[in-house]
């Protein structure tokens, strides 16, 4: 089925037949009263009268007689008739020739019209198009310091450039704030739990620490370990939605099999069969990033897995994209749960009590940083259950031997 969107007309084209429709318009108006003006003058003339029956012999006013016409001369009646018949055919010619070649003359410069209303349209839009490529730019390279700067005259196009630019700078201040936010709070969130960490550590391995001190400080050394990660995840979250500014050439095989063989042993634990299928798959990114986009996702299949299990890894290209494919067993996923579980904290309900599996940001992260390298990411759930997450980046060229 052919998308509505698609054919709806540019707003360009919707000027140029604006421009072109109402001088056609114009054009027909004024076709129409010149054939009604050069009619009804044509009309004004009359009949042909008198002067014309002293040709036929017809003798003035005041003459006593009148020699008789000869019998091969013709009436006056007859020749009034071929005057008016001739000016007739001649009133005819005359509205069909002008109707012709005012048509002629109107559809030649209607199309004369519409090629100028098109390079009028684009001289019109040539500010928004500026606009546009100004906020592609933007959107694509996270350089809030690129501004629009248009010094045409003082009318709605300046005022939507200046609005804009004004809206760039109010980011640009926002995002050098949560930058800074970022840098703060992971030196003073991470130096409080690890003084936590070691003071902890230190009570434990104390001679004379009693049984019950070692198991309290074993708790509270899984509970800091759990909020370490959940800062780290946090500070992943806010990092990986800024530009990636560390980009370099990457596998993601050589990136996945690295992350398969640092959780073999906790999938060994628990009986899951890890499969791999690393074909080549060349891309360019920021290797921690990607490190860690890869490593969420195999803990999630790992993590959200039964024992006993399977997961399977799979690279390779496609289409011009790198891919990253990860489907693992588990337990059953609805179909309307797939998009929440990429929200920051979201996880699946009987998931939501379990601690031990992750603080509920590993997808986000994955989300934000394939999004940070242009990418997507889409997840379906499997028939028998668990998920299957493919991730797709831009892939880069091969390079020449």
């Amino acid at each position: 089925m052919i998308n509505a969107e698609r054919l709806r007309p540019t707003i360009r084209v919707r000027l140029t037949l604006l421009y072109g429709g109402l001088f056609i318009a114009a054009g027909v108006v004024l076709l129409a009263l010149t054939y009604l003006l050069v009619q009804n003058n044509l009309r004004d003339h009359g009949e042909p009268g008198a002067s014309f029956t002293q040709v036929a012999g017809e003798p003035p006013k005041g003459s006593l007689t009148a020699p008789p016409p000869p019998e091969d001369e013709i009436s006056a009646g007859q020749v009034r008739g071929v005057l008016v018949e001739g000016r007739k055919n001649y009133q005819e010619e005359t509205m069909r020739s002008l109707l012709t070649q005012g048509g002629i003359a109107l559809g030649v410069v209607s199309a004369a019209a519409l090629a100028f209303g098109w390079l009028l349209a684009d001289r019109v839009l040539r500010p928004v198009h500026a606009i546009t490529d100004t906020a592609r730019r933007v959107a694509h390279s996270h350089d809030l310091t690129e501004r629009i700067a248009y010094d045409g005259p003082r009318d709605d196009v300046k005022e939507l450039a200046d609005t804009f630019d004004t809206m760039l700078e109010r980011l640009a201040r926002a995002f050098d704030g949560q930058r800074r936010f970022v840098a703060n709070a992971s030196h003073e969130l991470r130096t409080p739990l690890a003084i936590n960490r070691t003071l902890v550590d230190v009570a434990v391995r104390r001679p004379d620490a009693t049984e019950d001190v070692k198991r309290l400080g074993e708790s509270l050394l899984v509970v800091n370990g759990r909020h370490e990660r959940l800062i780290d995840g946090l500070l992943t979250l806010a990092g990986g939605e800024n530009a990636v500014a560390d980009a370099g050439p990457l596998d993601l095989a050589d990136v996945a099999r690295h992350v398969l063989d640092q959780a073999a042993a906790e999938a060994a634990a628990r009986d899951i069969a890890v499969h791999r299928e690393t074909g080549s798959a060349p891309a360019t990114g920021d290797p921690v990033l990607v490190e860690r986009l890869v490593q969420n996702l195999v803990e999630n299949a790992v993590r959200h897995n039964h024992d006993g299990g399977e997961v399977r890894v799979t690279t390779g290209t496609r289409d011009g994209w790198a891919e990253l494919a990860v489907a693992n067993t588990g337990p059953v996923v609805p179909p309307y749960e797939v998009e929440t579980i990429f929200e920051p904290f979201r996880r699946l309900r009987q998931d939501r009590v379990r601690s031990d599996r992750g603080s509920g940001l590993g997808l986000s992260i994955v989300r934000a940083v394939a999004t940070a390298h242009h990418g997507r990411v889409t997840a379906e759930p499997r028939p028998g259950g668990g998920l299957a997450v493919t991730v797709r980046l831009p892939a880069r060229a091969a390079s020449p031997p």
